[in-house]
């Protein structure tokens, strides 16, 4: 497909198989329903199986074609050999995949004193090792095809520290520089590897159980807090974009971010 035309079609993800993972809430729903709207079909990843029904009823409802795929795959992402079965269900449902959203993250917050090798363990399985996993299964379908994208959701904690979020900050800093090893391996084969680094979002992300978390309208941000639809659009902008282009790494957040910088 010629460069100067990919950007006009209405759907330009057409045809592409993506992955998604945190596909129960906030970012990661908010990212899926996006990447159906611009046309592919989507396999979203989390742990609960019926908030990931309903993302899955929502990217039902936003599609334009009957021929519009969307599956939902319930898994723990600290899991390792789950993800392994997960990728190859989506294969098996959707296909090889050419986009993976890696949007899932957790935190277990605490003093240094306080925080247990547990927790720690916890938090860098989902949030660095799931990446690394994820992104180890997702490669070969990529270079087979000639190409992909791997969208790594970090987070300003990933650009600077701050107290009570020890594995947290850890695993995100440490998310820079995996993805910038999987930029550099999968740059022959066309295989694009970006980074972003949101500030706050309008989400319930820190509420671990569905019976705490509250709707998200994707209307009541404010300048503080920015609705994940804005973030999912432009990771959906950064999957469409020419393939011969690379938004290597972009910090995004609201006009009044106290995080950063």
């Amino acid at each position: 497909m010629a460069l100067s035309h990919r950007l006009d079609l209405a759907r330009p993800l057409q045809g592409q198989v993506a992955v998604v993972t945190g596909g129960s809430s906030g970012l990661g729903r908010a990212s899926a329903i996006a990447l159906a709207e611009a046309g592919a079909r989507v396999a979203v990843l989390g742990r609960s199986n019926a908030d990931l029904q309903d993302t899955l009823q929502q990217i039902l409802d936003a599609a334009e074609s009957v021929e519009q795929l969307a599956v939902s795959v319930p898994v723990d992402l600290a899991d390792a050999d789950a993800l392994t079965q997960a990728i190859q269900d989506v294969r098996k449902q959707l296909g090889p995949i050419d986009i993976l959203v890696n949007a899932a993250g957790t935190d277990v917050p605490g003093t240094i004193e306080e925080l247990d090798a547990a927790g720690w363990d916890r938090v860098l399985n989902v949030n660095l090792r799931a990446v690394f996993l994820l992104s180890k299964e997702v490669f070969p379908d990529m270079r087979a095809r000639g190409g992909g994208t791997i969208i790594n959701i970090g987070s300003v904690a990933g650009r600077r520290g701050w107290a009570n979020a020890s594995a947290y900050c850890a695993s995100k800093f440490a998310l820079t520089g995996l993805t910038q090893a999987v930029a550099a391996e999968g740059r022959e084969h066309r295989i694009r590897a970006c980074l972003l680094y949101p500030g706050a979002m309008d989400t319930s992300w820190g509420a671990w159980s569905p019976e705490d978390r509250d709707p998200v309208s994707g209307n009541t941000a404010t300048a503080e807090s920015m609705p994940p639809e804005h973030v999912a659009q432009l990771i959906t902008w950064i999957a469409q974009s020419p393939p011969d282009m690379v938004l290597n790494e972009v910090t995004v957040t609201p006009l009044l971010e106290s995080g950063w910088p």
